[in-house]
């Protein structure tokens, strides 16, 4: 009895197989497929894909369990011997401060993907069914983009394991586990925006069938020669703004729905991109202060530095740059209902156009966190609180290095 539907499943999984294709992608699970593998990877994809369906897979979510409290162990046990035995130790106070938020603040990440793994599955599930109805062409369009990103993200962090020659155990232990929270922070931001372009492609094409509404709804008005063929269209002009305005609808619950469960999870990692740039910038701030100050030439600038300042910011930019775009794209759909609105002469089909107009007054497609907005104002604050802090940071140096350079005498008397 169930060997024929077991026989489909087979059949449809591979077909999928043979239709995915780098940087080519026909439906979610293609455009997907580089980020879902690396997540399987990594452990925090406790899910198997049957046909179209996301289903909870019991020995993955037994490795995810083993994995969390790994996890949290090693990370317990970091912070004990960088705090308290100083087994792990820095020169630098500063270095202290900074390992510590990031493996607190990455140690919550991780446990919050852990526990928001059911509604996260059941997010997919609706994601991949709402963008269902888009052709092709629209993965097409985003598949480059996001196959890139992924591939890019996963092949720059491992490249990261080179870089590093440790002969403690507890450095390797500190070395590997930061690695992996990287990776699983990275993914997870990842996860993220792959589902907000997925959005952002759900909204643009609204707005496309939209417009190509106007079109009919310009030439709307009937003729004596033409009544047969206007009553057609009419029904027809409805029910095609009442299937959008319902498509419409669903997008919004689903931006809901992405905004409640990725919340804790972005404001944890806007925390770390902000400590982790504002501690680099002041990394390289103190090193530009005692190679031309004090002319130590032994402190030496690490390039592994720069590439760290730049995989944050590039990360933290492509985060709000997707939100941004995605928030644009369904501000369009306004503008557009309200152009058709205007070139539309009959009642019928204006009453819709005002009842979808009002339905989006109503919906707020902005992606956020806990009410803090994720947008281009974001950034820029994040931007301008670290560009304050390094001004008055340069200053305090300049000071100090005009109050060292001055004669015991002449500093004595000027106080």
């Amino acid at each position: 009895m169930f060997r024929p539907s077991s026989k489909l499943q087979t059949r449809v999984k591979n077909k999928m197989r043979k239709k995915w294709r780098l940087f080519h992608a026909t439906d979610f699970q293609s455009l997907m497929f580089p980020c879902f593998i690396i997540c399987r990877i990594l452990g925090i994809f406790p899910y198997s894909i049957n046909g179209s369906n996301f289903q909870a897979s019991k020995w993955r979510c037994i490795l995810a369990s083993i994995n969390i409290v790994i996890l949290c162990v090693n990370v317990a046990e970091i912070l004990y011997e960088m705090n308290i035995t100083k087994r792990i130790n820095f020169a630098n106070p500063a270095r202290i401060f900074q390992n510590n938020c990031y493996y607190l603040s990455g140690g919550f990440i991780a446990i919050i993907t852990y526990i928001l793994s059911g509604p996260r599955m059941r997010l997919l599930q609706t994601v991949m069914e709402v963008s269902s109805r888009l052709p092709p062409e629209s993965y097409q369009k985003i598949a480059k983009f996001i196959h890139a990103k992924d591939i890019i993200f996963f092949l720059f962090l491992i490249g990261q394991m080179c870089q590093y020659h440790y002969g403690s155990v507890f450095d390797v232990l500190y070395y590997f586990i930061g690695l992996y929270i990287t990776l699983v922070v990275s993914y997870m931001d990842i996860l993220y925006m792959n589902c907000v372009c997925v959005l952002k492609a759900c909204f643009e094409r609204i707005n496309d069938n939209l417009a190509s509404l106007r079109k009919i709804a310009m030439n709307d008005e009937p003729h004596f020669l033409e009544q047969n063929h206007y009553n057609q269209r009419n029904p027809f002009l409805l029910m095609e703004l009442k299937a959008l305005k319902k498509q419409h609808l669903i997008v919004s619950d689903v931006v809901q729905k992405l905004n409640i469960i990725f919340s804790l999870q972005l404001l944890a990692t806007m925390v770390i991109n902000f400590t982790q740039l504002t501690f680099s910038m002041y990394f390289v701030a103190e090193y530009v202060f005692k190679k031309y100050y004090f002319g130590q030439e032994k402190s030496v600038l690490d390039i592994y530095l720069l590439i760290f300042i730049l995989f944050h910011s590039i990360r933290m930019v492509m985060v709000v740059w997707s939100c941004e775009t995605g928030k644009k794209r369904a501000m369009e759909i306004t503008t557009t209902v309200h152009d058709v609105l205007v070139s539309a002469n009959d009642k019928e089909v204006k009453n819709e156009l005002q009842l979808f107009s009002l339905q989006i007054l109503h919906r707020d497609n902005t992606f956020s966190a806990k009410g803090l907005t994720v947008d281009a104002t974001l950034l820029t604050a994040i931007v301008g609180s670290i560009t304050t802090y390094l001004l008055i940071l340069v200053q305090f140096m300049n000071a100090a290095s005009i109050c060292d350079k001055l004669p015991s005498g002449n500093a004595t008397s000027s106080i």
